[in-house]
């Protein structure tokens, strides 16, 4: 299939999306939404594939939903962008694969609703970050409020909606919204770094190890306890490196 606003590049396991709106600041389209689900889908089920990053082309991660659109629908449930939109989130929090959020440039309101649902972010120092429903008279819908209050703690959490005003990289990685924050000159070799790391252990474990954390983070303690004590696979994608260092014992 051939998009025409996301890019996507494969290397040494690694997927890289690009949204490729640069002179709209990437903001959200109903065609954008639509690759980005076909394309996590397909790659959810691709076993080569062990992790995504998404990046945006120009200055901007994404604005957001391309304000533009609100004369013309309602992003709202039963709407293909909004569906779309959630299947997105849906993916990124359960596929196998690890996913990284590539924040380099503005990210805001309806980007920030989808980058909280990759498994982390990694941000310039130089990016923006905000909530902007509010300015806009928008109510969020992908799931704002309970995920940036579990990343952030509910008072920064409303502090960012109430007020509206955008992060610096360094301030988001303090509050635990980034994990990292880097000069953008460095941040996507060091994106890349973390992605090989990851690609080069197990990927078996990987998508294990995220299916726990996933399963624990909408439970309780002891629930996510319990299903961490019962989980049961079996790794088979290092038995040769294992076999391996167990003759050099």
């Amino acid at each position: 299939m051939e998009y025409t606003e996301i890019i996507l590049t494969r290397k040494e396991g690694i997927a890289w999306l690009s949204l490729n709106r640069p002179s709209k600041m990437n903001a959200l389209t109903p065609t954008m939404m639509k690759e980005w689900r076909t394309i996590l889908t397909d790659l959810s089920k691709d076993k080569t594939c062990k992790v995504i990053v998404v990046k945006g082309e120009g200055r901007a991660w994404s604005a957001g939903v391309d304000l533009s659109l609100f004369q013309e629908i309602e992003v709202a449930p039963g709407n293909s962008m909004y569906d779309d939109g959630m299947e997105v989130i849906r993916l990124l929090e359960y596929m196998p694969q690890a996913t990284i959020a590539m924040v380099n440039g503005f990210c805001f309101t309806g980007a920030l609703e989808l980058m909280l649902a990759f498994d982390f972010a990694i941000g310039a120092d130089e990016c923006k970050i905000g909530d902007t429903h509010a300015k806009w008279g928008i109510p969020p819908k992908w799931g704002l409020t309970q995920r940036l209050q579990r990343v952030v703690g509910l008072r920064r959490a409303k502090q960012m909606s109430f007020s509206t005003v955008a992060l610096s990289g360094k301030q988001a990685e303090r509050i635990g919204l980034l994990n990292e924050s880097h000069p953008l000159e460095i941040l996507e070799d060091r994106v890349r770094e973390i992605a090989l790391q990851i690609a080069g252990n197990s990927a078996q474990s990987v998508a294990s190890i995220k299916e726990i954390y996933q399963y624990g983070a909408e439970r309780t303690f002891l629930e996510g306890l319990a299903f961490e004590t019962d989980y049961q696979i079996d790794i088979t994608d290092k038995e040769e490196e294992l076999r391996e260092f167990k003759k050099r014992m």
